[in-house]
């Protein structure tokens, strides 16, 4: 685990051919599209911005160190030049395998590499209809008819086939960091699936047998997995942990506007500054942010992407060191504040600007120096004097208080961030 608590900061890609159709990466289901009606976005998938070697760049000058792509999704669309199936995107007007050059990419920038495929298909004719699957409604009137035209279909067929691309992606592409698969919902409702379906035991089994240093996550339905994934939230607390009460790495996975992939027309876009303060808080509970970004169907990352992974990168440049390699503290912050730690070095993080003072709990005698992390100047420390006159001075700290003199203008930076080194 230790290099993924290290990064702390991953980036997160959902592409496909639901790109063109530009209004969510679930749009075939929502929309309830038969096979006929999203055939098109195949038929006219032709990225031609698709640079992988700048993609890597963007994301690591955002402060980024591990990549999970979705290798397929639920439409059953693949990136990869598969053996098992045409649908894919050598098959497609663009005519090339596009993971390759992907993975190539981002693992000569440094980054760890991480492949999300999808344990559904709604476009594999043995994958049975169910409440997520485009064709539902239909299913269930023809059901109410008494007629049943997928009743042949077998999802243990379907399972070798999910383990036979499983198995392409784990021999075909060099060391692979993270599998992160995508979902289990058994007893949901109508055809609902889960590890039984999926033969989960054996796929993890298969997983771990080749590539053995591998991390998987929890979305198999077999438990915990090597970490959790809350997905767009963030945890109240570090409490999430395995069945047995013990903690387990955690990772909240966050989209820039609401939707995984490409979204034209969605504009509820969140700002920097908001997405700082989400690693920061995912920091300072023991867990990592993956941000993901959704290209567009010329493979490009839209404008409001770059702007915001600018952002955040021009913030990591000057605090990384307070997130990379951090985790929680067992000090309380003050209200409106985050800690991360590590080691001898405690980080506050200011997401509210106090007027004049910040009294810190439990750490009047821990620190021996405090500085603003982005430019190093010095942060005054003061003792209280209890007895002092309670019109003049401040009163009523708990004994052990550290108090820290601020400016009134808080520093030009999109979250404060003050270095503590605290003695041993």
């Amino acid at each position: 685990m230790s290099w993924l608590t290290e990064a702390r900061f991953g980036l997160f890609v959902h592409w496909g051919i639901y790109a063109s159709a530009a209004r969510h990466e679930w749009v075939k289901s929502y929309e309830q599209l038969t096979d006929a009606q999203y055939q098109p976005y195949f038929d006219h998938f032709e990225p031609d911005r698709y640079d992988p070697e700048q993609w890597a760049e963007d994301a690591w000058n955002a402060g980024m160190r591990y990549l999970v792509i979705t290798t397929k999704h639920h439409d059953g669309f693949c990136l990869w030049d598969s053996e098992l199936t045409d649908y894919s995107a050598p098959h497609t007007p663009w005519g090339k395998d596009l993971l390759a050059p992907m993975v190539s990419a981002f693992r000569e920038r440094g980054f760890r590499i991480g492949l999300y495929h999808s344990l559904l298909d709604w476009h594999h004719p043995e994958f049975p209809v169910d409440l997520y699957h485009p064709q539902r409604k239909d299913v269930a009137r023809e059901l109410e008819a008494g007629i049943d035209r997928t009743a042949g279909r077998d999802v243990s067929k379907y399972a070798d086939y999910l383990h036979g691309q499983v198995r392409e992606l784990l021999t075909g592409f060099g060391t692979i960091d993270v599998m992160w698969f995508d979902f289990s919902y058994a007893d949901r409702g109508f055809n609902a699936k889960g590890p039984d379906e999926w033969r989960s035991a054996e796929l993890l089994a298969m997983v771990q047998e080749l590539q053995p240093e591998i991390l998987v996550n929890n979305r198999l339905g077999l438990g915990s997995g090597d970490f959790t994934t809350p997905e767009q939230v963030q945890p109240p607390g570090n409490e999430v942990a395995a069945g047995n009460g013990t903690q387990v790495p955690w990772e909240a996975c966050q989209t820039l506007n609401g939707s995984w992939g490409y979204h034209r027309d969605n504009h509820d876009w969140k700002s920097p500054a908001l997405l700082i303060r989400m690693l920061v808080d995912s920091v300072s509970k023991g867990g990592n942010m993956l941000l993901n970004v959704g290209p567009d169907g010329r493979g490009a990352w839209e404008p409001r992407a770059l702007e915001a992974l600018a952002g955040v990168g021009s913030w990591m440049r000057l605090h990384e060191r307070s997130i990379r390699g951090c985790g929680p503290s067992a000090y309380l912050p003050p209200a409106d504040c985050r800690y991360t730690q590590n080691g001898r070095r405690l980080y506050l993080h200011v997401f509210a600007w106090p007027m004049g003072h910040l009294h810190l709990p439990g750490l009047g005698d821990r620190v021996e120096y405090a500085q603003f992390l982005h430019d190093a100047s010095e942060v005054k420390r003061m003792t209280v004097d209890p007895a002092a006159p309670a019109h003049t001075y401040l009163t009523g700290l708990p004994e052990n208080t550290l108090t820290l003199k601020l400016p009134n203008r808080a520093p030009e930076v999109a979250s404060c961030v003050i270095e503590l080194f605290l003695r041993d």
